[in-house]
């Protein structure tokens, strides 16, 4: 093993997951491994072409004391042949807070420069790591260098603040996240599928007589999804779009009642035989969203219908409306996680340590638990492209296995989701997923009653 891969394998990267999810939704359904960082390897030709010759495609990265994050992309492989290398597909960026402003070629033949002594040149308009120094040499539409041609126009001052020198360079490949060949999970996708799983949810019988209906509590931060939630299973019952619990973006919980929320099959049916309980999201930052406790006292029955939840204090058992005395009809029985696919890898510690608090109280009582990856299409373009896709995504794959990793569940106790959002419409494929995460649920309710009506093991369920 080389002293570069050695260090390879200690480097973190300087770009932000925002940053590199802007990127890489310019380039398809792909992830960037980190080859090449100035900082560790040098400022120099010879170590970044030892490193990064012959990969492709690459993204280059280029950061100075001002706080500019700039850098170009090209799908041909590095060299130092001294030749110009034709790249269509070839752009230089920057960043914008997190926006990503895009700079294409405009004259692809000319697209990259293959130097020695330089790190990554995008057409001799803007050089990295220019004459082994940590510097760059450009050449853009406002500079005064007017003998020189320019294949990429770009501003000087909101590209890098007119600063040449670097702070750090990175390079990185731009790795392809391929879809299976076959599914990792079995999902048939028909209208008939979906027919039979809104049966069975019609169907269903809690297995203990005293429990008219399944209580599933939905747990989770501040724009996850969990109203969104409801209001998909609602539509798909109504058979038309319908938003009867609040939902949206906002910084702050838009739910604030503790609420049990009914379901029927269509506009004059029958109440199905689950209840959705949704209540105040989580937040990262302490005396924020909703408290703990008061989250053990939902799921022991404690707290009654539209209580006013808040986050400077939970339910005291001397306020009133606080049930004392709840019995199994009360209670929950199954919570489930509500997270957002695209904000995993960024998920707070402090976002964490709430879950996990959580996650260690439901354990005390025995409640069973599932996790809903949401916005699932936000995260990965192949499966914005086709719903059908969410079981052939290996990077969802992945996402899923980290959602079950922060809360501590098997893999199989998380479930990919899109909840119904910018569509007007029923979408067929999208009723499934939602539909097969509610039979689900009900299954985990049937675990969670068997639990408690054997009598070898219904004494450790503590009130």
């Amino acid at each position: 093993m080389s002293a570069f891969s050695t260090l390879s394998d200690q480097m973190n990267s300087s770009l932000t997951n925002e940053q590199q999810k802007e990127i890489c939704s310019q380039l398809g359904n792909v992830k960037l491994k980190l080859l090449y960082k100035a900082t560790t390897h040098g400022f120099g030709g010879k170590a970044f072409h030892q490193i990064c010759d012959n990969k492709s495609p690459t993204v280059s990265v280029g950061y100075n004391k001002f706080g500019y994050v700039f850098g170009g992309y090209t799908s041909q492989p590095f060299s130092q042949s001294g030749d110009w290398v034709e790249d269509d597909q070839a752009f230089l960026f920057c960043f914008s807070k997190e926006k990503l402003n895009k700079y294409p070629v405009n004259n692809p033949p000319y697209a990259m420069k293959m130097t020695k002594n330089s790190g990554p040149n995008f057409g001799d308009t803007l050089i990295f790591v220019y004459e082994n120094k940590p510097e760059m040499y450009s050449n853009p539409r406002n500079s005064k260098i007017t003998f020189f041609p320019r294949y990429y126009k770009f501003p000087a001052e909101e590209m890098y603040g007119n600063d040449l020198k670097l702070t750090e360079c990175e390079v990185y490949q731009v790795e392809e996240i391929l879809k299976t060949e076959h599914p990792w999970r079995t999902t048939v996708w028909t209208s008939e599928r979906r027919n039979e799983l809104m049966e069975i949810i019609k169907s269903y019988k809690p297995l203990n007589t005293s429990v008219p209906q399944a209580r599933v509590l939905l747990v989770g931060p501040v724009g996850s999804g969990k109203s969104s939630f409801f209001n998909s299973i609602n539509s798909v019952f109504r058979g038309h779009f319908t938003s009867q619990a609040i939902s949206g973006k906002c910084p702050t919980s838009l739910t604030t009642l503790f609420r049990s929320r009914f379901l029927k099959a269509g506009r004059e049916g029958e109440p199905l035989p689950i209840l959705i309980c949704d209540t105040m999201g989580l937040e990262d930052l302490q005396g924020s969203g909703c408290h703990l406790d008061d989250i053990i006292s939902i799921v022991k029955g404690h707290i009654p219908d539209r209580y006013q939840l808040s986050p400077s204090g939970p339910l005291k058992p001397e306020a009133h409306g606080f049930r004392k005395n709840p019995e199994l009809k009360d209670k929950m029985h199954c919570v489930t996680y509500v997270l957002d696919a695209s904000k995993i890898s960024i998920m707070p510690q402090n976002m964490e340590r709430k879950l996990k608090a959580v996650r260690e109280m439901l354990n005390k009582q025995d409640i069973t638990q599932l996790v809903l990856l949401t916005k699932v299409d936000e995260a990965c373009p192949l499966v914005k492209k086709d719903i059908r896709n969410v079981y052939k995504s290996k990077y969802i794959k992945d996402l899923m296995q980290d959602a079950a990793d922060h809360i501590g569940v098997p893999l199989s106790c998380v479930l990919p989701v899109k909840n119904y959002s910018e569509e007007v419409e029923l979408d067929t494929n999208i009723d499934i997923l939602v539909l097969t995460a509610v039979v689900q649920m009900l299954r985990f309710v049937d675990n969670y009653i068997d639990e408690i009506s054997d009598p070898m093991s219904s004494a450790a369920i503590k009130d």
